[in-house]
């Protein structure tokens, strides 16, 4: 369980600013088999206006295979689905295109090293929202290393995200919209009885402010959620 300043998703807010409460349950089998899910409030789908009603709740479903392998490799295979439920405000492209649900599923393979991981995302259907966005990917790389002797654990972070695909009736195509890069930095604090606490930063590179950005800089939301912003956070495992 985790209580945040605020929820930052592959560089972009989703909860316009506002503070965050998260938590999840994950179940591992001994022989690399694994399940879980993970929540939290969000605020995107109603401040962009692509939700009329709900759009509160991100849920996570998600489960897979680890493969472990030699000099300290590990494989990981899975898909994972978010769920967002609420209803969708009619014409919301443009007023002309009803959006899909945000309700995205994605099938992902991962490889890491000791503090080091990759992994790849590729969606099966739209994309949080986005028509005809089938084929959308993204690429996440990230290195978490424990700092020798200390309680102290520094984290960096590098993500691509791409659409594909074209909305009908709009003349600019999804990668064109809604593509971009994001990164981030930070650190967090391990503190007695699994405790931890901790601050990053996270930024992103071209996004499009017609895709991310507020309504006076031609976008959807109160604020350009793809802006550089920091974020700390209390969290406790069980």
């Amino acid at each position: 369980m985790g209580l945040y300043s605020q929820y930052v998703f592959r560089g972009l807010k989703q909860t316009n600013g506002e503070p965050a409460l998260q938590g999840g349950f994950d179940y591992s089998h001994s022989s690399g088999f694994y399940l879980g899910t993970w929540g939290s409030n969000v605020s995107w789908l109603r401040d962009g206006g692509s939700y009329n009603a709900g759009g509160s709740l991100e849920l996570d479903l998600y489960g897979g295979y680890k493969w472990s392998l030699p000099s300290d490799f590990t494989l990981d295979l899975g898909t994972l689905y978010y769920w967002y439920p609420g209803d969708v405000t009619p014409g919301c492209v443009a007023g002309t295109v009803s959006c899909p649900k945000a309700n995205t599923w994605e099938i992902y393979t991962g490889l890491s090293w000791k503090w080091l991981s990759a992994k790849f995302s590729y969606s099966v259907d739209d994309t949080f929202g986005v028509p005809e966005s089938d084929g959308t990917y993204y690429f996440d790389l990230t290195a978490s290393y424990p700092v020798p002797n200390t309680a102290v654990t520094l984290i960096a972070h590098y993500g691509i995200q791409k659409f594909t695909g074209q909305i009908p009736g709009v003349a600019l195509s999804n990668d064109t919209l809604f593509s971009y890069e994001d990164y981030k930095i930070g650190l967090s604090y391990g503190l007695p009885k699994d405790f931890t606490i901790g601050a990053f930063y996270t930024n992103t590179s071209g996004a499009n402010q017609l895709g991310y950005g507020s309504v006076t800089e031609g976008g959807f939301y109160p604020k350009n959620i793809s802006k550089g912003t920091g974020t700390i956070f209390i969290s406790k495992t069980f």
